[in-house]
């Protein structure tokens, strides 16, 4: 299958230049927000997001009077992000020091990290500590809370975080803000969780001033990465019979296999583990110092070196984990296999082929893995990410799941695709022969934002805004697009889904950012044409000049038509007959000689005595390879087309 989206970027360099404090762009767009009480900064992986907490607190420590620093990450692995960091050779004022009993993301009882989590707080010289998410919700219950007061609490992967009464780290959170004086930076690659539950209450939201830098940014500016890919390949059966097709160890890969829980697991972890090592090749040895495996590869010799992060071994993990915090070489890794581990914050730069089994329904934990495989490093001018998911049998019973799930894996990919895009500033368009500025689309009948928070949500939330519809169950089930009239979706569907998620806004700033939310989406969507010296977009099948655009006409038009379309031919017997065929044409072996000889001469014999093509799950060899001849040679047909 084709990527569903590819992406081209520019290689400025830009995002990866530093000022002469040594801060990269984002980052130094961070510092200015410095003196914010309540900040959140989203960025994408690779930004360099733990290198901005650390400009920002140390600021706090020395020339805001904040007393005690406390970093908060979800998993023990992440903390290596905020270790120890000499920041002054590259001109900051002061270094990142951490002292070793403070540095709580190592092994060991929440019990022992508490008591040293309460010793910080009491040792007056102390300054910084970082710990797990865990960590922190345990220590606050041990911790009078006014001792928080003037400290700085930083959460990474603030997406954990939830409104919800039952989540505890939401919980602190409000707690901290209504009862001390706390500073809290928030750190997240995507705002968004995936669910209906809101990660802050719109009055807690509005508290924090927001520091935003998108995908666009990160990866235009970057200088070696230029190409990034999303794709999907699918499996019948087991997904263990489609790994060799889909893992190439020739990259740099991790592989997340499917959590127990889910229907794509055989629910045997560790053997499904030793299968992908067979298919790889042979075990030769495993390293008793790093616990890091040497497979030999079938198809060369050549020595692959794979971290095994499925073996849930405490020993065996922490010397694993060890060794992924220090390897710094090209030549250090090759293959990472993983459940839950290697998603948020995990640090790999070499990584090019991001390869997840199952279907992810969070959009935020697509964006996390993809963010594996795009850091910029000189070994890799294209990154992937390719969702391994189960091929819906047009015959199963459990075909509306199964359809179900891949639509919703595609929705993402293709939000993915608006998130990778560089962003319109639309305006107002005041009088007809008003030019648009670079970067600049003006719209007759267009409203902007006439307050901050309806500006503040238009400059920051679009896509996660964008992210809630194109995953909204009664959305999906309007499909096919040519069901529902564009109106609906934009007047009446579009409304309820913003004014669940922003429940405190009227209804004049409602319809400003439904009008922000259906225009973006258009344009973004939209085939932009140069004919001489105008430009025209493509939308609803016609090309309109963008001077002429108008409020009414774009709602007219389905702003996610391009992602209709995909994801209503998606369900339909035809296209699920040409995924199997391209499943069935990767593994058949055939000249282009005997496919046609067998079309030409066996066929026509065939069909006349049984009334219909051969089949190619038939138990008789025969009818199985003239079977195998069609789609050898319709497989060739699409190629060539």
């Amino acid at each position: 299958m084709p990527n569903f989206v590819d992406v081209t970027y520019a290689q400025t360099g830009d995002s990866l230049s530093t000022n002469p404090l040594g801060m990269r762009d984002m980052q130094a767009k961070a510092f200015e927000a410095r003196d914010a009480q309540y900040l959140l900064l989203k960025a994408p992986p690779a930004s360099g997001k733990s290198r901005a907490l650390m400009f920002l607190a140390l600021d706090k420590l020395y020339e805001q009077g904040v007393k005690k620093v406390i970093v908060a990450v979800p998993e023990r692995s992440i903390g290596a992000s905020f270790a120890s960091t000499d920041l002054m050779s590259h001109g900051f004022s002061a270094n990142w020091e951490v002292e070793n009993q403070y540095n709580l993301c190592v092994a060991g009882g929440d019990k022992s990290k508490v008591s040293a989590f309460v010793s910080f707080m009491e040792d007056s010289s102390a300054t910084i500590l970082v710990c797990t998410h865990a960590t922190l919700r345990f220590a606050f219950d041990a911790v009078d809370e006014s001792q928080f007061d003037n400290c700085l609490i930083a959460i990474d992967e603030f997406h954990h975080v939830s409104a919800d009464a039952e989540n505890r780290l939401g919980e602190v959170l409000r707690s901290l803000m209504k009862n001390t004086s706390a500073h809290i930076i928030a750190m997240t690659g995507s705002y968004f969780r995936g669910d209906s539950v809101p990660v802050l209450l719109p009055e807690e939201e509005e508290k924090f001033t927001k520091v935003i830098y998108n995908y666009y940014q990160q990866l235009n500016g970057y200088k070696y990465l230029k190409t990034l890919g999303i794709g999907y390949k699918f499996y019948q059966r087991s997904y263990l019979t489609a790994i060799d097709d889909a893992l190439d160890t020739n990259l740099k890969t991790i592989l997340h296999i499917p959590n127990v829980n889910a229907g794509e697991s055989t629910k045997q972890k560790y053997k499904e583990v030793d299968t992908i090592l067979d298919i790889i090749g042979n075990v030769e040895f495993q390293d008793e110092e790093t616990g890091i495996l040497h497979v030999k590869r079938k198809s060369d010799g050549k020595i692959i070196k794979v971290a095994d992060l499925v073996n849930d071994n405490p020993k065996d993990r922490d010397k694993v984990a060890a060794y992924l915090r220090d390897m710094d070489d090209v030549d250090d890794l090759d293959l990472i296999i993983a459940l839950g581990m290697a998603k948020e914050g995990f640090d790999w730069p070499y990584c090019e082929h991001a390869l997840t089994v199952g279907y992810r329904g969070s959009l935020t934990e697509i964006i996390q893995i993809i963010g594996r495989a795009t850091r910029d490093s000189s070994n890799k001018t294209h990154s992937q990410f390719t969702n391994l998911i189960a091929q819906p049998d047009a015959q199963d019973d459990a075909v509306k799941l199964s359809v179900n799930n891949m639509l919703k894996a595609i929705s993402a990919s293709l939000l993915m695709e608006q998130v990778l895009a560089p962003n319109f500033v639309f305006k107002t368009r005041k009088f007809p022969d008003e030019e648009n500025e670079a970067g600049t689309i003006k719209i007759g009948g267009f409203k902007e934002p006439k307050t901050d928070r309806v500006k503040q949500i238009v400059e920051n939330d679009l896509n996660d805004l964008k992210a809630r519809i194109l995953q909204d169950e009664q959305l999906l089930k309007a499909l096919p697009s040519d069901v529902i009239d564009p109106e609906v979706i934009n007047k009446v569907l579009i409304p309820k889904i913003i004014q669940k998620a922003y429940p405190d806004l009227n209804e004049e700033e409602l319809e400003i950012i439904r009008q922000h939310v259906v225009v973006d989406s258009a344009i973004k969507n939209g085939e932009v044409k140069e004919v001489w010296d105008k430009k025209f977009i493509r939308m609803a099948g016609k090309f309109v000049n963008i001077d002429d655009l108008h409020i009414d006409l774009i709602d007219k038009v389905n702003p996610f038509q391009k992602a209709f379309e995909v994801l209503s031919k998606s369900v339909t017997a035809n296209l699920l007959k040409t995924i199997q065929d391209t499943i069935d044409a990767g593994r058949i072996e055939m000249t282009d000689e005997e496919a046609v000889i067998l079309y030409r001469d066996k066929i026509p014999e065939f069909m006349k005595e049984f009334g219909r093509e051969p089949n190619i799950n038939a138990s008789d060899p025969q009818e199985k390879r003239l079977a195998e001849s069609i789609v050898y040679l319709r497989n060739k047909r699409r190629k060539q087309q």
